[in-house]
């Protein structure tokens, strides 16, 4: 995959740590997240594939997990079970996705939907990035499997976000 700290195609990152069904992106804003905190898994939500990555607050990097494959909600959360149960991530992120002018997307509601799922099963702060143009960005830097790649892409923007 290519190295997007030098070159970012995607629109700057809006975050979050707790939101509803916004009419536009929020604005950008520095997530505040514990220091301590040093694992995290991201996931880019999809009604069909979910692609995941986990990375490092230390080395600011992300590496692309398999892309979990299911529709129905309980499946795809049993598959984000074994995730946290194999990786042990201190916060989770979840991509939100927004069309250009930040109006929502027709994913928006149920990306933020999965982010409340995954706080409730899993007692973990979820913090949410603006996705904008990351799937565009994997395709573009010839990702095989592109949700994975985006998952990266999602959790790079935030790492580097992060002090």
């Amino acid at each position: 995959m290519n190295d997007i700290s030098s070159s970012n195609k995607a629109a700057d990152a809006a975050f979050s740590s707790a939101s509803d069904q916004p009419a536009s992106a929020p604005l950008p804003q520095k997530p505040e997240v514990p220091a301590h905190f040093q694992q995290f898994l991201c996931f880019d939500f999809g009604t069909k594939r979910t692609g995941c990555a986990s990375g490092n607050r230390v080395l600011g990097g992300a590496n692309p997990l398999p892309t979990i494959k299911a529709e129905a909600a309980e499946a795809r959360l049993v598959a984000v079970d074994k995730l946290v149960r194999e990786w042990q991530p201190n916060a989770l992120v979840i991509g939100v996705p927004y069309h250009p002018d930040g109006a929502a997307h027709e994913n928006t509601a149920r990306a933020l939907k999965f982010g409340r799922q995954l706080r409730s099963r899993f007692k973990l702060p979820v913090y949410e990035v603006d996705e904008r143009y990351s799937t565009t960005e994997a395709l573009a830097g010839g990702a095989r499997d592109a949700d994975a790649a985006s998952a990266c892409i999602i959790l790079e923007q935030f790492l580097r976000s992060l002090p």
